[in-house]
């Protein structure tokens, strides 16, 4: 494995996460003690959530991955998987993300995906210090309200 160093954070080849390295000794002051490495599903995970609180997001995923995640989510012991249809790329000091989701009808497009951008952008950079510098969203398809959900489907029951 490679290192790759800039200041005070560094990232592994193969790494699938960010270290941050903090100074050491008794001079230094507590916070910047020790190591801290957040891994890319941690950053998924949080895009994830605050795609999901925008209003007009049906769900996300393609619809291949939608059918097949609520037939696992089915599952006894499994849970929702809150990263279906997000990717991450995490560097050193950056992430980028992309989003596959689908909208309900009725509302604009272009007015959600700029909300989920802004909330997703927001949520990430509060929670993990990560700069967003992308948020891609493509739009998968358009739910509409006489359409059966994935979940209903899976089950075989109609509305």
């Amino acid at each position: 494995m490679t290192e790759t160093s800039t200041g005070p954070q560094t990232r592994q080849e193969g790494d699938t996460g960010l270290t941050l390295r903090g100074r050491t000794g008794a001079d230094a002051p507590p916070e910047s003690r020790g190591n801290t490495t957040i891994a890319d599903v941690v950053v998924e995970k949080i895009a994830g959530m605050a795609t999901r609180e925008v209003p007009g997001i049906h769900s996300l995923g393609t619809g291949m991955t939608r059918t097949l995640g609520a037939v696992r989510d089915r599952v006894p012991g499994t849970s929702p998987s809150v990263t279906r249809g997000v990717k991450v790329e995490v560097g050193e000091r950056q992430s980028a993300i992309d989003l596959d989701v689908v909208v309900e009808y009725g509302f604009p497009i272009t007015e959600v995906a700029a909300e989920v951008r802004t909330n997703v952008i927001s949520a990430v950079e509060r929670m993990t210090g990560l700069e967003v510098v992308e948020v891609n969203i493509t739009v998968d398809d358009v739910h509409l309200p006489d359409e059966e959900d994935d979940t209903e489907q899976a089950e075989g029951r109609v509305k």
